[in-house]
């Protein structure tokens, strides 16, 4: 069960710090792709629109993925609840990059 908590925690922590530091003025150091991008690219690029929709995936992700990983490890040991987190934070991921490329260029 402790170790449950300290991969909820950090795991967790390490999302939510990321979706907060991350804004227009610093999203050509870190946001990968976006910081290769020509001027002429970022210029068709609907950024503020990417920021909502990365900050609203990652925190739905964090809550979901939470309350799925807590919920199974009353239910199943740590191996497998390590095994229902990976993949609660695994599947969504495709979903975030197919919408990411389709959605937000101008």
């Amino acid at each position: 069960m402790t170790s449950t908590i300290v991969l909820l925690l950090l795991s967790n922590l390490l999302i939510l710090l990321a979706t907060q530091y991350v804004d227009e003025n610093n999203s050509d150091i870190l946001l990968a792709g976006y910081n290769t991008m020509s001027k002429k690219e970022k210029e068709k690029f609907n950024l503020k629109g990417y920021l909502i929709f990365f900050k609203n995936f990652f925190w739905k992700l964090v809550l979901y993925s939470s309350v799925i990983t807590i919920i199974s490890s009353s239910v199943l040991d740590e191996f497998y609840t390590v095994i229902v987190y990976c993949t609660c934070i695994l599947i969504p991921l495709p979903f975030f990059i197919i919408k990411s490329n389709r959605s937000f260029r101008k």
